[in-house]
């Protein structure tokens, strides 16, 4: 499913209504999903055209969400105009600084960034979720896993016990699912999701995006996600002070850090099998080009202690030539 970046045909009248008649429409981007993104350019001013198109997508939770932490002090892209019925959403433009490419242009960054985004999640972790998320637990959790045994291991060959793969991970999870599930999870917290704003101090420097699927679950997960990044190498020792300072600025204690492994596992796992559904199914190769980087990152969440169970199932059902070396030379 390569995404044609061709407007969809209501984009005039729909600018025009909102006021945006003869704006130029650009095309910006796609991403996992059916949404596609266009930046309109009117003289001196510019926003972002959301595509969401029904059946397969409904804008409505992205707004829900966008309203929620826009009242909670944090900074998403405002809501300029919008038409449910054809999926259009007209929003605030944040510019083209993103997190990704200015700490990968100058790493003396890292630090300082990642500091950032780290407090934004402190700060969003102090407020009760907004009402009418769904919850991410245990049921999700194993569900999720789920797609390493349906499309990773078919694509490198490996017919596996899914009965035993599904009891390691319950044995791993369920300590972690015992903690609650109480703060909103953004869900796909990361550094291409993330804009730097101009003339913004604190926490309201950091533009957040694409947090439309945000569920109530577990506080290790946006960490995780962010400190152990599918897309981009974050260095150990800036996801170690981080999570350190995580902890002791929200008080947590053994049992979080030892969640933050086996969420981090647990996510890694998914996204082996979603990277191959996308290239697959969807038609996106370049998924693939990130298969090593999730398999070093799964290694490192496997050597945990409270990882045996599925440490244990990987060794005998997954070997080596399976794992990172068969993505090394890979060409889709």
């Amino acid at each position: 499913m390569a995404l044609s970046m061709i407007p969809p045909a209501g984009a005039g009248s729909f600018l025009a209504a909102a006021g945006w008649a003869g704006a130029q429409i650009l095309p910006l981007a796609g991403d996992a999903s059916f949404r596609r993104y266009f930046r309109i350019v009117d003289g001196d001013r510019q926003a972002v055209l959301m595509d969401a198109p029904p059946p397969h997508e409904d804008p409505r939770p992205f707004i829900h969400v966008a309203d929620y932490l826009d009242g909670i002090g944090l900074r998403a892209p405002r809501i300029l105009h919008r038409d449910l019925d054809q999926g259009l959403l007209l929003i605030e433009d944040f510019g083209a600084v993103r997190m990704r490419e200015t700490v990968d242009a100058d790493p003396t960054l890292e630090g300082p960034i990642y500091a950032g985004v780290v407090d934004v999640l402190i700060e969003l972790h102090r407020h009760a979720p907004p009402a009418g998320l769904k919850p991410h637990g245990l049921d999700q959790w194993l569900d999720e896993v789920g797609l390493f045994t349906d499309w990773y291991c078919p694509a490198v060959g490996l017919d596996v016990d899914k009965a035993s793969f599904v009891a390691a991970w319950q044995a791993a999870l369920a300590p972690v699912a015992a903690q609650g599930q109480s703060v909103t999870e953004l869900r796909d917290y990361h550094a291409e999701n993330i804009m730097l704003l101009d003339g913004q101090d604190g926490v309201r420097r950091f533009g957040l995006l694409d947090f439309q699927d945000a569920l109530i679950g577990h506080p290790a997960y946006d960490l995780v996600s962010m400190l152990e990044d599918a897309r981009r190498d974050v260095s150990p020792k800036v996801e170690a002070v981080e999570l350190a300072r995580y902890m002791a600025e929200t008080g947590q204690g053994t049992d979080f850090e030892q969640a933050y492994w086996a969420l981090g596992a647990q996510r890694n796992t998914r996204i082996l099998g979603v990277f191959v559904r996308l290239w697959q199914r969807d038609g996106k190769p370049h998924y693939t080009s990130f298969q090593p980087r999730m398999w070093g990152l799964l290694e490192r969440n496997l050597a945990q202690p409270n990882l045996a169970p599925v440490r244990a199932w990987f060794d005998a059902h997954v070997p080596a030539e399976k794992r990172a070396a068969f993505w090394q030379d890979f060409t889709a």
